[in-house]
This record gives structure tokens, sequence and C-alpha cells, in this order.
């Protein structure tokens, strides 16, 4: 019985006021953590890299941290739906967010959000990024980007091209190349990546710049063609693929990366070891070798440096949203 009740008296706190007495749970410390299901919330459809690389953390997670991870498809509204349930819950570290540059993209793309990312969030770790390749539908009489370049002068507003959503990196990474290309074709936005993927695959829109880790098997089958990758050299998935800066529109780079934040106020105790346990998976050669493969590079940085390389992103895709005149509406 005295066994009992100093383990009650160990995991409670009693703080009397005024002859109240309120019982307070002890603070989440990362020795005690994780005390439950760990809810991951991916604010974007299912089959997209978020969400394939979510399954694949949450799983080595739930491994090495002894209680299970959960994955949390929570899409729309360009990511914000799901982003806003991971800004409102409980700060313990129980609910994370799966996130990408869509929400450094959409601090200056959609300013009037239920949330504020540095202000409600705080860095935990990034996970890794990847190239994106530029592809066509066959149909297209396009054989190069310098092709499509002139075929689309050639129809101004004639021409489309897919994305998952407004803010998504494959919206912004067509907005960055229309501007530096000069020419004017329509975005189409879809609810996600697979839907926008089927579009272009049918023929029912003509481009799209999508994931490599997911579009270059399309490529190899035939079902698109492969245009240009997106990355400051050529990935080693598609080798015989020139970069887009290669391939006439010299200094054009683009990305996309994911990583993982917390609603403010959780420990930084747990926010530490969660971003130890995160950068322990993605240095392993194992992992290293299988996302080499898929054409993701992994990324380790400490939650101060993540934060740092966050607002420097927000600064970065501000000027291309001002430039580019995207709107939300697009």
């Amino acid at each position: 019985m005295q066994n009992a009740l100093a383990s009650v008296a160990r995991r409670l706190v009693a703080t009397a006021f005024g002859g109240v007495v309120v019982l307070q749970a002890p603070p989440v410390c990362a020795q005690t953590y994780p005390a439950k299901t760990v809810r991951v919330v991916v604010p974007f459809a299912a089959g997209g890299p978020a969400d394939i690389y979510a399954r694949f953390l949450a799983q080595r997670l739930q491994d090495a941290m002894g209680q299970a991870f959960i994955v949390d498809d929570r899409p729309g509204a360009g990511s914000i739906i799901g982003t806003d349930i991971v800004a409102k819950a409980p700060p313990d570290g129980h609910t994370l967010l799966v996130m990408s540059n869509t929400h450094t993209v959409n601090e200056s793309l959609v300013p009037k959000k239920p949330f504020a990312l540095m202000k409600d969030f705080v860095g935990v770790a990034p996970i890794n990024y990847s190239d994106l390749l530029m592809v066509v539908h066959p149909s297209v009489p396009a054989k190069s980007v310098r092709e499509f370049i002139q075929l689309a002068k050639s129809k101004p507003r004639g021409l489309n091209y897919a994305s998952s959503g407004t803010g998504t990196p494959y919206h912004m990474a067509g907005e960055l190349f229309k501007a530096m290309a000069g020419i004017d074709v329509v975005h189409v936005p879809h609810k996600g990546s697979s839907e926008a993927r089927t579009s272009v695959v049918s023929g029912q829109v003509e481009m799209m710049i999508d994931a490599i880790t997911t579009m270059a098997p399309m490529a190899k089958a035939g079902r698109v063609r492969a245009l240009a990758s997106t990355g400051k050299k050529r990935s080693n998935v598609t080798p015989e693929t020139p970069t887009v800066s290669e391939a006439g529109v010299a200094g054009y780079e683009a990305t996309i990366w994911l990583g993982v934040m917390a609603p403010t106020g959780t420990p930084k105790p747990v926010i530490d070891r969660l971003n130890a346990e995160i950068s322990k998976i993605a240095s392993h050669p194992d992992v290293r070798k299988i996302w080499q493969e898929q054409g993701a590079v992994p990324m380790t940085l400490s939650p101060t440096e993540f934060d740092r390389y966050l607002n420097e992103d927000i600064a970065k895709w501000a000027k291309v949203v001002k430039f580019s005149g995207a709107r939300p509406d697009q």
C-alpha cells in the first residue's frame, strides 16, 4: 500500500492555493517520453513524398522509442487544415507535424491563416530533400525544355501545368519556371499529388514538376516524358536527364524538403530527444542507401539550426511569391 501511494505521489504534484489542492501531472521529460501513442499528422494527401517518408520515419521511431507512432493524413487547403490541428494540440510531444516547403511558402502566399509557422510551432528536425522532375505527357510536341518554352511562347496560356495544390513546392517550382523562362502557362491545382499525376499521365494537363522519387518510375515506364531535373546537378536517379539550368533556364533550382515540427511549448528535452532519434535514423548507412536510390538526400540539423533554416526559406519564397505574382486562388 505504501509503495502504491509513493508511486502516485511521484506522478502527481500537489500544490495548495487558498485551501484548494490542485493536482498537476509532472512535466514530460526525455526519460519518460513518449508516454503514449504519438500522432504524426501529415497535412497532405496519401501517396505523396510527405506521406511516404512520414510512414518510413514513424516505423523507425516506434522501433527506437518503444511507443506507437501513427501517421494521420489530414490534407486540405494547401496543408492548412492538418497544420492547424497540430497547432491546437497539447504541446507535449505526442502530436507532431510533418511539413515541407509548402509551409514556408504559405507564410507569404497565405498570410491570413489560423496560425503563424514560427510563432505556433518549433522546429524538431529536417528529414530529407529531393530534386523534382519536369515532365510532359508523351503527346506534347516538345522533347526538351527549350522546345517546351518555344511551344508555350507560341501559345500564351494555351498550355497547363499540374500541381498537388496551391503553395506546394510543385506549384512554386512551376511559378519560378514561368518567371525565369518568360512564359505564361496556366496552373491547375489538384487535391493531392496522386490526382495531379493522374491528370498528366492521362493527358488532361500537359506538364508537371513533381518529386523525382515518385515521377522517375513513370518516366522510365514511358507514361510521361522527362525533360529535366531541378537540382544544381543531375540526379543519380535520372543521370541521362539534364537539369533545367543546363537545358536552357540558367540558374533555375527547386527542391522539395521535409521536416518535423511540434507545437510551441513542447518541452526542450522532448524536442532534443526527437531530434537525436530522427538524425540517427537519417544518418544510418542503410537508410542513406535506400533514400539515395530514391533520389532523396538526408538532412541533419539541430533544432536551432533547423529554425534558422526555416526562417531563411520563408524569406527566399517570399521573394518568389512577390515577383511571380502567385496568389492563393491560382
